[in-house]
């Protein structure tokens, strides 16, 4: 089993939740784990990136090369679209429909979508409405975790528990609502 993970979007909308949790499922899974971020412009809302490879092998490296990514899973469209050359011919896409419009010369809505449906392998949800829905606009992360679960390659109740033991410390409140939306996202996903 290798999987390689893009996860990217913009400052604070919890790229980096998304890793800890799959890596926390990854080492109750006994997997071998190797994680690369670039944060440096997040508090600016600039872009978010992490490069995380799973394997019940030793890994080399941490960066993903052009090509070899199986999975992007992205809580902004136009970030998606960024690292796509490094998805495999294989690989699934799954973000957020959702602009979120931080720079000048934004492209149109439209052109985003058209560019997401020319991929064959994608997921593509508005993930802060189900996050609404769920109980809260924060868990937003949360739902495109769900979303992107079946292709992770980690069991949906390890990667459950790894929701459970990042967030326990804010309470048991905090912990049930981001079930709520890792459920709530699975299972939009699983329907499209």
């Amino acid at each position: 089993m290798k999987t390689g993970i893009i996860l990217s979007g913009v400052g604070g909308q919890g790229i980096l939740s998304i890793a800890a949790i799959i890596g926390e499922a990854a080492l109750k899974e006994g997997l071998y784990m190797k994680q690369a971020e670039v944060h440096g412009m997040s508090q600016r809302g600039g872009d978010v990136q992490s490069n995380l490879r799973l394997s019940d092998q030793p890994i080399a490296s941490d960066l993903i090369p052009l090509g070899h990514a199986d999975l992007i899973i992205s809580l902004e469209p136009m970030e998606a679209l960024r690292y796509l050359p490094y998805l495999t011919a294989e690989g699934w896409l799954v973000t957020n429909a959702k602009p979120f419009i931080n720079i000048p010369h934004y492209p149109e809505p439209e052109q985003l979508q058209a560019e997401l449906d020319k991929l064959p392998h994608k997921v593509v949800l508005d993930v802060e409405s189900i996050a609404k829905e769920a109980g809260s606009l924060r868990a937003a992360n949360i739902v495109m975790l769900g979303a992107a679960a079946p292709f992770i390659g980690i069991e949906y109740d390890k990667l459950a528990e790894g929701i459970r033991n990042i967030f326990s410390r804010k309470g048991e409140e905090v912990v049930e609502m981001n079930l709520k939306a890792f459920k709530a996202g699975y299972e939009r996903a699983q329907n499209q």
